[in-house]
């Protein structure tokens, strides 16, 4: 890469919309590999909103997210929950649900799962 490059999710290459309207993930191709906003509006849930796109049993896609606006829930297939909310930056490995927090829509930059997240197998 040389230069500088500029990117702007107000005109994404891609965007992929949630079941029921419950939000969408936008996509930009950087040099570095692609980058998604994601909206995840109130009453959202993985389990509800993505898996019928997905066609797992939970999220087999890995995040490394900046957490901008809003709450989120993640819990692993272990159990584990983790809360993360405005200014968080997290890693979650595959094997997850989510949902969002509250009734405020949770924002987030995913520099990691924004490749194959939202997206029907091929």
């Amino acid at each position: 890469m040389a230069g500088v490059q500029t990117l702007d999710f107000g005109s994404p290459d891609e965007t992929r919309q949630f079941a029921d309207g419950k939000g969408k993930l936008e996509v930009v191709k950087s040099e570095a590999g692609p980058i998604g906003k994601a909206t995840f509006q109130p009453g959202w849930r993985w389990s509800e909103h993505v898996k019928p796109i997905a066609g797992t049993d939970s999220c087999q896609v890995a995040h490394l997210a900046y957490v901008a606006s809003g709450r989120m829930t993640v819990r692993s297939d272990d159990g584990t929950e983790t809360n993360v909310g405005p200014g968080d930056v997290f890693v979650a490995a595959p094997g997850h649900d989510a949902w969002v927090v509250g009734d405020e829509p949770c924002v987030q930059v995913d520099f990691q799962g924004a490749a194959s997240y939202a997206k029907a197998p091929a």
